[in-house]
């Protein structure tokens, strides 16, 4: 038996703009953080640190996914 779902194409017309959410939301998460950090105890507060050092890097992955993105769409690749 054929399987008979066909798989969505390929939509990167939002693309730009979905990175731009999930940009904004990771650094609103990451500012939060670092008010929690004040009533944190050392430890937990270490383990803040280390997260938003990760959402750091993933920040600027972003926003170099999105330059690639922006520069499709330029390029009518989009």
């Amino acid at each position: 038996m054929a399987n008979s779902r066909q798989r969505k194409p390929d939509d990167r017309s939002n693309n730009v703009e979905r990175i731009q959410g999930i940009i904004k939301n990771t650094e609103e998460k990451l500012h939060e953080a670092e008010i929690s950090m004040e009533f944190a105890d050392p430890m937990q507060s270490k383990m803040v640190k280390e997260k938003n050092e990760r959402r750091k890097q993933s920040i600027e992955a972003l926003k170099e996914e999105m330059k690639d993105e922006m520069a499709a769409r330029k390029n009518g690749e989009v």
